[in-house]
């Protein structure tokens, strides 16, 4: 009798820690990260993905990107306004896990990182100021100095033409500091991604368009090359999925020109 009620026991158990193991298992199956929390690093001088507000709240398309997404997929995450260069100094030491900064996907940096699906398309520009009437075409940057923003796209099309149009680089961490460097005339021109410039000129930066590279990049969100493929997989579920439901063009629209 005394075995007989230790084994249905035993019984009894053995089936509640088989449930336990089946709920942690399954859960973990289907990537359940309800209060999984991550670090994200963006680019708070890159209106209007990421730049601050008159109340001191971080605003922009990358900012509700990154807010919509999380809200879809159920997960938490901090924000770390780092700047272009820094973020991705942090996500390459591990410091954050996910970096959203209007960065362009190349094949280069493909090595590194893993990306998202494109959520914006750009391309290159080259800004005067705006009553300059000198400056008409790429050899005119010859012996001048032109001002770029540290690791991005716009500084990489400025190396590469540099040497075919002879002209020097300057160096700057974000852009509203590039685009004094044209303003006080201490750089002849700047390079910088065609919708940041938009904005920024819509906005009174005293700065004009003069030529525009027809090669398309797309924006991503970037994680290191074989981690967060989780977080990757809910980036581009939740992108997808506010795409579908209006909310990423109500986004778009709210910072159009």
């Amino acid at each position: 009798m005394f075995y007989k009620k230790n084994k249905n026991l035993m019984t009894e158990v053995g089936k509640k820690i088989f449930f336990f193991i089946t709920v942690i298992m399954f859960c973990s199956f289907l990537g359940c990260t309800k209060n999984k929390s991550y670090i994200v690093a963006f680019d708070p001088g890159f209106p209007p993905f990421g730049y601050g507000s008159s109340n001191d709240k971080y605003i922009g398309i990358d900012i509700d990107l990154m807010m919509a997404i999380a809200e879809n997929q159920s997960f938490n995450y901090e924000i770390k306004p780092l700047g272009f260069a820094s973020s991705v100094a942090a996500l390459e030491s591990n410091q954050v896990d996910i970096v959203i900064a209007g960065m362009s996907v190349t094949e280069e940096r493909k090595i590194k990182y893993d990306f998202s699906d494109p959520y914006y398309e750009s391309c290159v520009v080259m800004a005067i100021k705006n009553n300059n009437q000198k400056i008409k075409c790429y050899e005119d940057l010859n012996e001048n100095k032109v001002a770029v923003k540290t690791g991005t796209q716009g500084s990489k099309f400025a190396e590469i033409m540099q040497e075919k149009y002879h002209f020097k680089i300057g160096y700057f961490d974000d852009s509203p500091s590039m685009y004094d460097e044209v303003k006080t005339g201490h750089s002849i021109a700047c390079f910088e991604d065609l919708p940041v410039m938009e904005f920024g000129i819509s906005r009174g930066n005293d700065l004009k368009i003069l030529l525009k590279d027809e090669t398309k990049t797309f924006y991503s969100a970037a994680v290191i090359k074989g981690k967060n493929i989780e977080l990757l997989r809910q980036f581009n579920q939740g992108l997808k999925n506010i795409k579908e439901n209006g909310k990423y063009k109500e986004i778009i629209d709210k910072y159009a020109n």
